[in-house]
């Protein structure tokens, strides 16, 4: 397990595996960073966002598609650390009001990114939030709603599954649907995983290789990975009581990279860290938004 050197995040999320350009990209939600690490250098940048942005996956026609607090935009990385920054669409005022912005998202295995929204003050425990797909054509109607913090968007290997997580204290859920590959829609909704029992709350989570569903155990300091079937098969112990999101990349998919948060109060040893493991396990190529023309 490595610690990336020189960098710190207060709530890093979304991390994503640019393949292109042999690097990742990751968020740090309220500093308004988009942050990269190469892979081949080890050099890691950031860039300052003209506003939240939570969850970003690279775009086919170049830069990055993102979840931000108006809407979904187009952001443009400056070679001087400028951010050029397009909205594409937004959910209507009365579902994206004050103190409501996107929360964790990335694309299906066709190309079309799904993000959803939360009510940033958790504490107040708002079931507002909803679940949108975004493509070429605009913004979908909500497919989920009655969300308190939306998390844990994640695609089975052929894309045949989507699962979706509720991680706040009072939902700690997991759910899974049958995913319609051809239109892009969800249905059959059940229960994956229900994690009441357990300290550790579902946040962003990945798809590897074999269809298993690695969860970041938020407040539990744990990676956990769950078969198919629901069935807990592996945990990773953490040096940080709050992993937030895990994304497979490198070369051949086989290095785990997880962003955490530092809430400042923690005894644990790496708070805001951002830690790069080799669990054993290849992942899943992420696909760039707008790869296919739906």
């Amino acid at each position: 397990m490595e610690r990336i050197g020189g960098v710190h995040c207060t709530v890093g999320e979304s991390p994503t595996w640019h393949a292109a350009e042999g690097a990742w990209y990751w968020v740090d939600i309220p500093a308004r960073r988009i942050w990269r690490l190469d892979y081949s250098s080890g050099v890691a940048s950031f860039w300052e966002a003209p506003e939240m942005a939570a969850c970003v996956s690279p775009a086919a026609q170049g830069g990055l598609i993102a979840g931000m607090e108006s809407g979904i935009f187009h952001l443009t990385l400056g070679e001087d650390g400028s951010v050029a920054a397009r909205r594409l669409a937004a959910p209507p005022a009365a579902d994206l009001f004050e103190g409501m912005r996107f929360n964790d998202g990335r694309c299906d295995r066709q190309g079309r990114f799904w993000a959803g929204t939360m009510f940033m003050d958790m504490s107040a425990a708002r079931a507002v939030g909803k679940l949108y797909r975004y493509t070429a054509a605009g913004l979908s109607q909500p497919f989920v709603s009655g969300m308190l913090t939306q998390n844990g968007t994640a695609f089975s290997p052929r894309g045949e599954v989507m699962y979706l997580s509720d991680s706040h204290p009072q939902r700690r859920m997991v759910w899974a649907f049958d995913y319609d590959i051809a239109s892009g829609t969800p249905h059959n909704k059940r229960i994956f995983l229900d994690l009441g029992a357990q300290t550790g709350r579902p946040d962003g989570a990945a798809v590897d290789a074999d269809g298993c569903y690695w969860t970041c155990a938020n407040d539990g300091g744990l990676l956990q990975r769950y078969t198919p079937a629901g069935l807990l098969d592996r945990e990773i112990g953490l040096p940080l009581a709050k992993p937030s999101m895990c994304s497979f990349g490198g070369p051949d998919l086989s290095t785990l990279l997880v962003t955490s948060i530092d809430p400042g109060n923690t005894g644990s040893e790496w708070p805001g860290s951002v830690l790069l493991l080799r669990p054993g396990v290849q992942g899943v190529a992420e696909t760039a938004f707008g790869a296919q023309n739906l």
